[in-house]
């Protein structure tokens, strides 16, 4: 099952919960996608 949660508030990409499993990250309440969360711990190492 693939259900809409948002849009990531970084890129605009649909973020996504499947079979039970949230696809992305949520960062001081700002929903991201997995890439553009990853994207942003890089850039803080």
């Amino acid at each position: 099952m693939r259900e809409l949660i948002g849009t990531c508030q970084h890129c605009g990409k649909n973020v996504y919960c499947e079979n039970g499993f949230f696809d992305g990250d949520q960062k001081d309440g700002a929903l991201l996608c997995n890439y553009c969360a990853e994207e942003q711990e890089k850039s803080l190492n």
